[in-house]
């Protein structure tokens, strides 16, 4: 009898080990399921680097489950990581974002334009609030002809002390905004102020929202564009880096 169960158990199949359920492609329901579509196409070898920033960028405070999120420190190490890759010559940002935490979207801003790599940013639907300074902060940037931008003062949820100090808080943070924005963009810092501080465009707000035209016209974005004027445009800068001297990086 022991025998028997011996040989039964040898004959069973032994269970798939975790490198072969890696290897294994995903099956056609999977992929409907996840993308929609029966096949994904095959992926290349690229050197630019796609970074997207959608929905409202999460920073110090974990927002609510059912909000569409960015979150900053999931940003920062890509960024750290295009950086350092020799393979990636370019980097693209797509937004369509509606702002977020203002600490938060300054870093990912600032991270943007320290690198030493070509960027582009390209705002798709929406690059409000702290997506400003996030939108101005590559070497080029465009933005879709539908697309729009609200350019607002700063705002604080939660316990707010009525005292001077407070209000000389959220003053100097709002200047950091406005000193970012105009140093990386065209616009001056009076027009920058003017949009910020407009009365009875927004219902509820003080501000104002900008369309792709008007965003390019007051200086804020460089060009409308899609993707293709956007890839278009990181190339040519790629190309400009791959001819200058070591050392020397294209304005």
């Amino acid at each position: 009898m022991n025998e028997e169960l011996v040989e039964l158990k040898s004959e069973q199949p032994e269970p798939a080990t975790p490198a072969d359920d890696k290897r294994k492609p995903p099956s056609v329901v999977e992929t409907i399921t996840q993308l929609g579509q029966t096949s994904t196409p095959a992926p290349a070898e690229s050197n630019i680097y796609c970074m997207t920033i959608i929905g409202q960028v999460e920073g110090h405070l974990v927002l609510p489950p059912q909000n569409k999120t960015t979150k900053y420190e999931h940003l920062i190490p890509q960024l750290v990581a295009a950086e350092q890759n020799p393979k990636i010559e370019g980097i693209l940002i797509v937004l369509n974002t509606v702002g977020g935490d203002v600490e938060a979207g300054l870093a990912i801003a600032e991270m943007i334009a320290s690198l030493s790599k070509p960027t582009v940013t390209l705002v798709l639907g929406g690059g409000h609030s702290i997506g400003v300074p996030i939108a101005v902060s590559a070497n080029q940037s465009y933005i879709a002809e539908s697309a729009t931008m609200t350019i607002h003062p700063i705002r604080m949820n939660g316990l707010v002390i009525g005292v001077p100090q407070t209000f000389e808080y959220l003053d100097k943070m709002q200047e950091r905004v406005v000193r970012f924005v105009t140093t990386h963009s065209k616009v001056s810092e009076q027009q920058f102020k003017e949009l910020m501080f407009k009365t009875g465009e927004l219902t509820r707000d003080i501000g104002t929202t900008v369309i792709g035209s008007d965003a390019v016209k007051y200086g804020l974005i460089d060009a409308i564009g899609g993707i293709g004027e956007a890839l278009a445009s990181l190339n040519a800068l790629i190309s400009q880096r791959r001819a200058a001297p070591a050392g020397v990086l294209p304005s």
